[in-house]
């Protein structure tokens, strides 16, 4: 079996470099003996955004001693994520600490479900007719979401966070004008600055966003009513989730592609399985297109459509149409050229491996710097730049930051692809295992998907997981310590899983890839 290897956030600490603006650790010491009485109005810590990169920064500043004051324009705290994006999703508008996780997702994800009656009947529960409430099933999810951005509030309370409702903007390095929502203003000072205003939707040409019937994510998770026809332009994360639900609750969803692919980032044998699953769902694809114009002046909304390649137009008709194509960087208002804040052309902040900026003493983290745009990538983004700014070391190894596609079956993965380990030129070996062959997929009737597993050959170093099941983000936890350690297929492979179990399918993969699996 491998050895577990030294964790990198120790081996940071052991390497660091000492040339960067940091606080010395007697500063450090000073300020964790004196804690929250400092005679003066600066903060040692000042996070403009409240998203889950911002609050978590805030949090932890002040776990560590440091006077810290979080600001937040929405008035609620937890950002896109929260707010209108991974949590209401899965049970608006655009503002500082905008971050798309799918917690809002994940909420409706949840709900649809229950409409499976053949799975119902399939387990001998029968069902004369299932309804959809929207209102109910909307209502729900605001309430979870309120119950969830109060419970933030509460933990600002607990560690004695300023909250500052507002937009702030930039008067210099340590100075940061708020417009409060009260319709004052005020000036929030603090030692260091960490940039947390997340992303925004990004926009296409010719097409306004409306919130109405064409709408972005936001305003997919406010619909009144189930669209008949919803188009979705974007077969990325949150195009194939928000598509995901609306099929579920009766929408015929057709989703445009201008790439080849669905989901480009994903191992392409998964991807194949992923896009067929979906289709047997009734999600029609469109690949290799792109949307020229909508026209909204009839009742519904006409897209005229053209080959990525160039050809002729085609058109396509729709009830909304959800606009997904990714998201940018949102720090517009934040006045960055008033300080000098460098940025590359796509509007990232750029930072070194501490998360300084240029200009010493602001820092960024979250979506407006290089790196996964997702809200764990944010979070630990938060507490490695709040640990440098207090003179310890910190790590994030964007290399290791896991990736979930809350549909049904789920899409997990971490590490490489088996494309991506073709091109580095490594010999390695394949493990698969069928969610068919697991005994609690079969129990619960629910076992479409795959485990993969790529280890190195000639040391059998895990170098990629990706599972496609119920559950898949949850599974994908056990590869993403393996990866951190630097464990081997052997190593997960011979470490005890309970059975009955979905976690079982992850063992029999890693005995595939090193030796032979059980139960196939």
């Amino acid at each position: 079996m491998a050895m577990a290897s030294i964790s990198r956030r120790k081996a940071t600490a052991l390497f660091s470099s000492s040339s960067y603006h940091l606080l010395s650790r007697t500063n450090y010491s000073r300020i964790l003996s004196r804690g929250f009485a400092s005679g003066s109005d600066d903060n040692d810590v000042v996070v403009i955004g409240g998203g889950p990169g911002g609050y978590v920064a805030a949090i932890k500043a002040a776990q560590l001693g440091l006077k810290t004051t979080c600001i937040e324009k929405r008035g609620t705290l937890g950002g896109t994520c929260l707010n209108v994006g991974c949590i209401p999703s899965k049970g608006g508008d655009v503002g500082q600490a905008v971050e798309p996780r799918r917690e809002s997702l994940s909420q409706l994800i949840s709900l649809d479900k229950l409409l499976a009656k053949h799975s119902f009947a399939n387990h001998g529960i029968k069902l004369s007719s299932v309804e959809v409430d929207l209102p109910a099933m909307m209502g729900q999810k605001d309430k979870a979401v309120g119950n969830l951005t109060k419970g933030i509030e509460g933990l600002f309370k607990k560690n004695k966070v300023n909250y500052v409702k507002g937009y702030g903007k930039f008067l210099s390095p340590s100075e940061v004008s708020v417009d409060t929502l009260e319709g004052g203003s005020t000036i929030v000072k603090g030692k260091n600055i960490i940039i947390a205003t997340g992303s925004d939707v990004k926009s296409l040409p010719g097409i306004t966003i409306d919130e109405e019937r064409i709408v972005s994510s936001t305003g997919a998770l406010a619909l009144k009513e189930v669209p008949k026809r919803l188009v979705v332009i974007g077969a990325g994360y949150i195009g194939l989730e928000m598509g995901s639900v609306w099929g579920r609750l009766g929408s015929e969803v057709t989703v445009v592609e201008f790439g080849p692919d669905i989901v480009p980032t994903m191992d392409g044998e998964v991807r194949k399985q992923f896009q067929r699953s979906l289709e047997k769902q009734k999600m029609k694809f469109i690949l290799k297109t792109k949307v020229v114009s909508v026209d909204t002046t009839g009742n519904g909304v006409k897209l005229s459509l053209e080959p990525a390649a160039g050809g002729d137009q085609t058109s396509l008709e729709a009830d909304v149409v959800l606009v997904s194509a990714g998201r940018v960087p949102f720090t517009a208002g934040l006045e960055l050229d008033n300080i000098g804040v460098q940025t590359d052309k796509a509007g990232r902040i750029l930072v070194n491996e501490r998360f300084a900026t240029n200009v010493p003493s602001v820092y960024a983290i979250g979506d407006v710097i290089p790196g996964p745009m997702l809200a764990h990538k944010a979070e630990e983004d938060g507490v490695a730049c709040v640990e440098y700014i207090a003179g310890k070391e910190g790590h994030v190894d964007y290399d290791l930051v896991p990736g979930v596609v809350y549909t049904h079956p789920e899409v997990a993965s971490v590490g490489k692809t088996e494309e991506q380990v073709k091109t580095l030129g490594v010999d390695y070996r394949v493990g698969k295992f069928p969610f068919l062959a697991n005994s609690r997929a079969k129990a619960i009737d629910d076992a479409e998907g795959v485990v993969k597993i790529l280890a190195e050959k000639e040391t059998d170093k895990i170098l990629g997981v990706h599972i496609m099941a119920p559950n898949a983000g949850e599974l994908i936890h056990e590869a993403v310590l393996a990866l951190q350690y630097g464990a081997s297929s052997e190593d997960i492979a011979r470490t005890c899983h309970a059975h009955p179990t979905m976690s079982e399918a992850v063992k029999e993969a890693a005995m595939a890839t090193y030796d032979k699996p059980i139960h196939i």
